[in-house]
């Protein structure tokens, strides 16, 4: 049975295809906060990306990462969820669950919603304090898609690079414009997803093994 959505809702925007990751300029490294943390869940909070809309239960990319991470993985992902509505559900969701890292994915039903965008990086930054305070790492995704959602990405790094937390860019890079990869307008497929969780746990499996972790920024 597929994953169904409250709302589906369609942005065409084929033919910007510029990611984040390709904003000219030099690097910055910060060490992430919390790599002594000792909590026991990986929990991937976010929206209809991270739930996994258009795909069949255990197609989802948390489903996905579980079978590539020493550790249990939560899907605390909520269709069609903004930014404010996941501050009311973070305590139940999310830090009830003994979370080792968080993964925050958010921002496109904010700009839907037209929620501006100082209001949604606020949010995000009462998440990842709420979330560090309890002692878990966390990590910010980026859903931009070429200039779709660039001051997201933009605001999403500098506050990574503030907060001590991983930044996981471009996840839907070469997904979003590409109909293979999609189970609609903008939701990936299986195979889309698939992708999404590669390019997660090779940017968090450094955390995961303990190792020396920084995040490296844009500037």
């Amino acid at each position: 049975m597929l994953r169904n959505s409250k709302k589906i809702n369609i942005i065409v925007v084929l033919a910007l295809l510029c990611s984040c990751a390709l904003v000219p300029g030099g690097c910055a490294k910060r060490e992430v906060k919390n790599l002594d943390s000792k909590g026991m869940n990986i929990v991937c909070f976010g929206d209809s990306i991270t739930f996994g809309y258009g795909v069949m239960q255990g197609e989802d990319y948390p489903a996905v990462l579980s079978k590539m991470v020493p550790m249990p993985v939560i899907n605390a992902g909520m269709d069609g969820d903004t930014s404010v509505e996941a501050l009311r559900r973070i305590e139940s969701d999310v830090l009830g669950k003994d979370p080792f890292l968080v993964i925050i994915e958010f921002a496109g039903n904010d700009f839907l919603e037209k929620i501006p965008l100082e209001t949604t990086v606020s949010n995000i930054k009462q998440m990842v304090k709420l979330i560090q305070d309890r002692g878990a790492l966390v990590a910010i995704v980026d859903i931009s898609a070429g200039l779709f959602l660039r001051d997201y990405c933009l605001a999403f790094n500098k506050l990574a690079k503030e907060e001590g937390a991983i930044f996981v860019s471009s996840v839907l890079s070469g997904i979003i414009t590409n109909p293979s990869m999609k189970s609609d307008f903008i939701h990936p497929n299986a195979k889309g997803y698939k992708i999404i969780a590669q390019r997660v746990h090779r940017t968090i499996m450094p955390c995961i093994l303990k190792k020396t972790c920084t995040v490296v920024l844009g500037k």
